[in-house]
């Protein structure tokens, strides 16, 4: 089995199958060379629409069931400016990538992987930096799919993933073959052959429709027109209209003279005015900016679920006093992003780097890593039930002892999941022969 097989079967998916031989490919000769010409550079210039409505929603919903993904990658990267949804994002990716990692696999490999950790960055961070990882999740988290290119670099013997805007990516049903257009052109994307990353987090059958775009952009959108027309309603209403009240018998030459200079009404402006004369101001005092906030409010919810789950990240809540990653997000949306992304990593990331370093044949044992999500405990809470455990077990040992009864520590151990080993037997102490010979003619005691 040669190791293009070998890592379709590790990744399991028949986009590992070659593509057309008339279809160029990153490593070819043409690629590289427009690609030297541009600095390296492999995407276009990313396209960002500014002003989004509901049928545009309707229409990248269309586009993606064709395998289009640009517009919603568009109007993800359009929605991402808000703040709201920019914060609860970046909890549950940034955050995540930021975790303790756990390796398993040969020890070579985990150690090779690790090195450099005790001084600044080990291996692995240098070769999948936080930052991309990120990006690459939240792209899984919004559309469902995402792209990225592992770099050679030369003087190194590991690549870096760089990952890449995925509104150039382009699903072909005809050949259930996903292409990312690029600068060189229609590129194929054969993912876990060392150069590409599909990260395929919503399914490997039309993904982007486990994606979460399609409800934050209808909260972007939503929240976006509402935030104009708010604007708008304040622009109008927030000034109060200045009038002049003239008395009936005042000339159109007075009118005139007195109107101007309410016109030049600025600050601290002071007017003295006989009888008859007067100025007002009109203020509205309707609630219609109510609506307005209303639907931001009800908008930023819908991100806040969509994402994390609740809405205690940003608003707080009952038992949200420290604001660490585990009570930001719920433990299986976290849980769910942390195994995508590390399934995406071992099958399409790591393989391709140990074969170069270690052979084909290391795929065998290979190397893999996962973050570890176990929220962290309450030390001080877990140390208190240990003492109150074996207080009790202690009183009800007293308790039924004169009543010919033992308690089962075991069980009771067990149950409130108190670690336990065997303890091991004491060793005989071996005496000296006369020692001996004098102890058996005499008892040994022993002060108390």
């Amino acid at each position: 089995m040669n190791l293009v097989s070998r890592l379709a079967a590790l990744l399991g998916i028949a986009a590992f199958a070659r593509p057309p031989a008339h279809t160029p490919g990153l490593g070819d000769a043409e690629v590289d060379r427009i690609r030297a010409a541009m600095g390296g550079q492999l995407q276009l210039l990313p396209d960002t629409r500014t002003r989004w409505y509901m049928s545009d929603l309707e229409s990248a919903i269309h586009a993606a069931n064709q395998g289009q993904i640009g517009p919603a990658a568009q109007l993800m990267d359009m929605a991402s400016s808000d703040g709201v949804l920019a914060g609860v994002m970046s909890t549950r990716t940034g955050g995540l990538v930021r975790l303790p990692k756990r390796f398993r696999g040969r020890s070579d490999i985990v150690e090779a992987l690790e090195q450099g950790h005790e001084h600044a960055r080990s291996v692995f961070d240098e070769m999948f930096p936080a930052a991309e990882l990120a990006l690459l999740a939240g792209d899984g988290v919004k559309l469902g799919v995402g792209v990225a290119e592992l770099v050679k670099v030369e003087g190194r013997d590991h690549p870096i993933m760089v990952r890449l805007d995925p509104q150039f990516l382009l699903y072909l049903w005809a050949e259930n073959r996903w292409y990312f257009r690029s600068i060189a052109g229609l590129l194929p994307i054969t993912p876990g052959d060392g150069r590409w990353v599909l990260h395929m987090p919503g399914g490997r059958v039309s993904p982007w429709k486990a994606g979460l775009w399609r409800a934050l952009g209808r909260a972007y959108i939503r929240k976006d027109h509402a935030n104009m027309h708010k604007d708008n309603w304040e622009a109008k209403l927030a000034n109060p209209a200045r009038v002049a009240v003239a008395p009936p018998g005042a000339t159109e030459e007075a009118r005139r003279g007195f109107f101007a200079r309410l016109m030049a009404w600025g600050v601290n402006t002071v007017f003295s005015l006989t009888p008859g004369w007067d100025v007002k101001l009109i203020e509205s005092n309707g609630r219609g900016y109510e609506c307005f906030q209303k639907t931001i409010a009800d908008q930023n919810g819908e991100y806040q679920i969509a994402v994390a789950g609740q809405t205690v990240t940003t608003d707080g809540g009952a038992g949200f006093a420290n604001a660490d990653i585990h009570k930001s997000i719920r433990a299986d949306l976290i849980k769910e992003t942390a195994d995508g992304l590390a399934h995406t990593v071992n099958t399409q990331g790591l393989p391709a780097w140990i074969v170069d370093v270690f052979g084909e044949a290391a795929l065998e044992g290979g190397a893999s890593v996962e973050w570890d999500v176990t929220p962290s405990k309450d030390r001080a809470s877990e140390a208190s039930a240990l003492v109150q455990v074996s207080t009790a077990i202690s009183g009800l040992a007293a308790a039924l002892a004169p009543h010919g009864l033992a308690v089962d520590a075991v069980a009771l151990c067990v149950r409130f999941g108190v670690p336990t080993t065997t303890a091991p037997k004491p060793e005989p102490i071996e005496l000296p022969a006369a020692q001996a010979s004098e102890s058996r003619r005499e008892p040994l005691r022993v002060a108390a």
